[in-house]
């Protein structure tokens, strides 16, 4: 039976666990060809999703209620998440390993999205929403979170076009490693942050670092244009 220190080993390695079936208890390594990434910079808070986060009375919380929110994910019609991986993940959460952020309203859970943590890499596992665009919401919440404490990759696993539309990219399975080589050099807190911000002040934070990180790609695609003209001078 694996365990949860078999688990971060394999997360180290750049593999990760599924079943195929919630009534299916065996598990089964998987290792994508091409891996899905949310660079933190580049996360976009459409206008719409903005005015949802100002107007709606969400209230904004951090691993209160972990395993209702693995619990919520796994309720669908179709799921990858069995009870033998269900416990795995309540054991990493209480090794400090594994984190939920969590969108509250009227008292009621209406979405979250959970993770497992190892070095500066987040591994996203799922989340979930019965409110509308309360699984964008938490999604905001926490790239914000992992920004702020010093993360450097936030692993999606796959790409989706959901996530694609919020900034997610695909990368190769050979950068995936190289850059999750290099976050496992490092060390990150996700409890640093202390309480979520604010509304506003989450917008204006992501709305400033995803101005950065466009005129950063604008720059460099400018230096690309001009050398070869420089080159073809010499």
């Amino acid at each position: 039976m694996l365990t949860a220190e078999q688990m971060l080993n394999g997360y180290a390695e750049g593999i990760f666990p599924m079943a195929e079936a919630r009534d299916d208890d065996a598990l089964h390594w998987v290792d994508p060809r091409r891996r899905g990434i949310f660079p933190l910079h580049a996360f976009h808070i459409s206008s719409s999703l903005a005015r949802r986060i100002r107007r709606e009375p969400h209230v904004i919380r951090i691993d209160s209620r972990f395993t209702d929110v693995v619990r919520a994910c796994a309720d669908r019609a179709e799921t990858w998440i069995n009870d033998p991986l269900t416990a795995l993940y309540d054991r990493l959460h209480q090794m400090g390993h594994a984190h939920s952020v969590e969108v509250w309203q009227d008292d009621q859970l209406v979405g979250g999205v959970f993770g497992v943590t190892q070095g500066a890499a987040f591994f996203g596992e799922s989340m979930f929403s019965r409110s509308t665009d309360a699984s964008k919401v938490a999604l905001a919440y926490l790239v914000d979170r992992l920004d702020q404490a010093g993360f450097t990759l936030f692993d999606t696993q796959f790409l989706t076009p959901h996530l694609k539309s919020l900034g997610a990219a695909e990368v190769s399975r050979a950068d995936y490693q190289d850059k999750l080589r290099q976050a496992l050099k490092l060390r990150a807190d996700f409890n640093a942050p202390g309480d979520p911000p604010g509304p506003y002040e989450l917008i204006q934070r992501r709305t400033q670092m995803s101005y950065r990180a466009s005129s950063s790609a604008d720059k460099a695609g400018l230096v690309a244009t001009i050398q070869p003209s420089k080159a073809g001078r010499s």
